[in-house]
């Protein structure tokens, strides 16, 4: 029988073009990336993080075990329609070849089998393999059909919103919802004129054969389903679809330990691509659940980023709390392009002259330990208070670093996209830092210490005080005593998802408190609303966001909210119920004290209480 018809040119053409536009893609994307990450491409290959690649391919492109975790149902429709779609080409290929005998056919026999070898008795294992492949349609139909309740009936995967679509959208999408029913369709008419089939094209066959005429119905089923396989291939690379090959690429090269940088490299437009587009962030997003503001979402803004597009709502309109990061089913490092998009932004509208020349420069005598309290511990000065209690019980050698003249660490200007703002600021902290000799530098705000330990390129170690002071419970240097209090403890979002500090805070809490567990902490806490990087927000809306928290963390009644960040207490403090304090607060109320250390907190008090007045 004839191994070529005219029909399958759209599906071959289609496929050819795509194959090209990829290889162009991924040629360019990787010759563009720095010198230093493509070493690491190169020294990877062969390597076992190919092997590792390989297998998170399968678990993520194929069975989306990522999807599954956070939503199910959308987890099967996905599953169904690539892992099916991938059984079905696997599944076809092998019928093809014991078809054949081994020999090598067109890459389109797979998947035009039944259209070339339409009559059962030419095939020994027809049986087995025509149930297996109705089997797996019937499981990529299913996914179909979800598809097109999803983009219907969104809520019913517990969505409020899908993505807007574009054209390449439009076209691919089309394609894709007609490409397996149109091949249901085929395969049920030829078999339906010339027998064969398993349960499902043989029975539905047996019906159409009654109702049409299916020798002149069948040929133009062929090209359809050929031409929809060849739209959806041409559609692809402009389309959300890319991220199915994309998704690939991105996979192995983080693998081979590629990473975003500070700027947007040609590795952004790799993560950019691979954004499906599937609408999980703007579930998790409080933007839109609390405060009711759409559009500024992060696939909007990947979208538009993709596209060229500049959207200043978008880039500024964002709490930068990282839950999106955590939910995203690629794993696409969103709060980092959206910090570099930032940068990109203000860079249109340069300030060349340096604008902090008026700030004397600050130096601290010599000491073991540096604290640096922040402009957030300063509006909040309980914290600061507690941690001189706590340094002075521990017999810590220490100097408050902006104790009395400070300069902000420069994270704030970061997060608006000053960067060389920023940088003034921290280069003048930097040498106040090396100057002190210190060897720890331990501060109070979670804003600070991320842009500590990131952007200064220091050689002290840096903790933040929950952990600093879990080093002197664990040392002894600390004692603490029970208190009777039960309490609920928040997550900061540059502590938790930004820093990966969880467990340290709690294991200092339980020293001394009770803590319950909520539904949403450690890497899905919810942001207290007051977040320094969103800059068009309302005060109304932020207060909503703060509501919403609070209400959470107060589910189970506690007696107090504990947080680990001056922002966030600042701001949990305008509207809850409950004593809202921080883990320094709560350690010195619990501190054991003798008498020696008590008359020297006295003093210190006293100096303190002379010095502000």
């Amino acid at each position: 029988m004839s191994k070529f018809d005219w029909f399958v040119m759209p599906f071959t053409l289609g496929l050819a073009f795509l194959v090209i536009v990829l290889l162009v893609k991924y040629y360019n994307w990787i010759k563009q990336l720095p010198l230093s990450e493509k070493f690491k491409v190169k020294k990877g290959v062969f390597t076992l993080k190919s092997v590792k690649a390989t297998w998170e391919v399968f678990m993520e492109c194929l069975l989306h075990r990522k999807i599954f975790r956070v939503n199910p149902l959308l987890g099967y429709m996905h599953t169904s329609l690539a892992f099916g779609w991938f059984l079905l080409i696997a599944v076809g290929n092998l019928e093809s070849r014991v078809f054949y005998e081994g020999h090598m056919s067109p890459p389109y026999i797979p998947i035009f089998f039944r259209f070339f070898n339409p009559h059962p008795t030419d095939f020994h294992y027809e049986r087995g393999f025509s149930f297996v492949m109705d089997l797996i349609l019937v499981i990529v139909l299913s996914g179909v059909a979800l598809a097109w309740i999803k983009r219907m009936y969104s809520k019913m995967f517990g969505m409020k919103k899908t993505t807007q679509l574009q054209w390449g959208d439009k076209l691919a999408l089309s394609a894709l919802w007609f490409i397996f029913p149109l091949r249901f369709l085929a395969e049920s008419f030829t078999s339906a004129f010339y027998g064969g089939g398993s349960f499902l094209t043989a029975n539905a066959g047996h019906i159409i054969g009654n109702l049409f005429p299916t020798m002149n119905l069948s040929y133009p089923l062929w090209w359809a389903y050929s031409t929809a396989l060849g739209l959806f291939f041409v559609a692809l690379p402009f389309s959300r679809y890319m991220h199915i090959p994309t998704e690939i690429l991105l996979i192995f090269l983080k693998n081979y330990g590629v990473k975003e940088k500070k700027h947007l490299t040609s590795f952004s437009k790799v993560e950019i691509s691979t954004c499906s587009r599937c609408g999980i962030c703007i579930d998790t997003c409080q933007l839109a659940s609390s405060a009711n503001i759409k559009g500024v979402q992060s696939v909007y803004k990947l979208q538009n980023i993709r596209y060229g597009i500049t959207n200043n709502e978008q880039t500024l309109n964002c709490l930068m709390c990282g839950r999106c990061d955590n939910v995203c089913p690629v794993g696409i490092d969103i709060k980092n392009i959206r910090q570099s998009n930032r940068y990109s932004e203000a860079l249109k509208f340069p300030n060349k002259k340096p604008i902090f020349n008026y700030i004397p420069n600050i130096y601290t005598s010599k000491t073991e330990v540096l604290y640096f309290a922040g402009c957030m511990t300063h509006l909040q000065p309980g914290i600061k208070k507690s941690m001189v209690k706590i340094l002075d019980t521990a017999n810590v050698s220490y100097k408050f670093m902006d104790e009395d003249k400070s300069i902000c660490c420069g994270r704030p200007l970061m997060l608006s996209g000053k960067k060389q703002q920023a940088l003034e600021m921290v280069e003048k902290n930097k040498n106040i830092i090396i100057e002190s000799g210190a060897k720890i530098l331990v501060t109070s705000c979670p804003i600070c210490y991320k842009v500590f330990k990131e952007e200064y390129d220091l050689s002290v170690e840096v903790l933040h005080h929950s952990e600093y002071l879990l080093r002197l419970a664990e040392e002894k240097r600390i004692e603490l005593s029970r208190l009777n209090l039960r309490a609920t403890y928040h997550d900061p979002c540059e502590l938790g998802r930004g820093s990966g500090i969880y467990e340290q805070p709690r294991k200092l809490l339980n020293k001394t408190l009770k803590l319950t567990q909520i539904k949403s902490e450690k890497d899905n806490a919810l942001c207290c609303g007051g977040s320094l990087a969103n800059l068009k927000i309302s005060m109304q809306d932020r207060q909503k966001i703060s509501a919403d928290t609070i209400k959470t963390l107060t589910a189970q009644n506690p007696d107090a909210i504990i947080t680990s960040c001056p922002l966030c207490k600042k701001t949990f403090s305008q509207k809850a119920d409950v004593q809202v304090l921080d883990i320094a607060e709560i350690v010195a109320k619990s501190l054991v004290i003798n008498e020696p250390i008590k008359k020297q907190i006295k003093e210190t008090a006293k100096e303190t209480v002379i010095e502000e007045v």
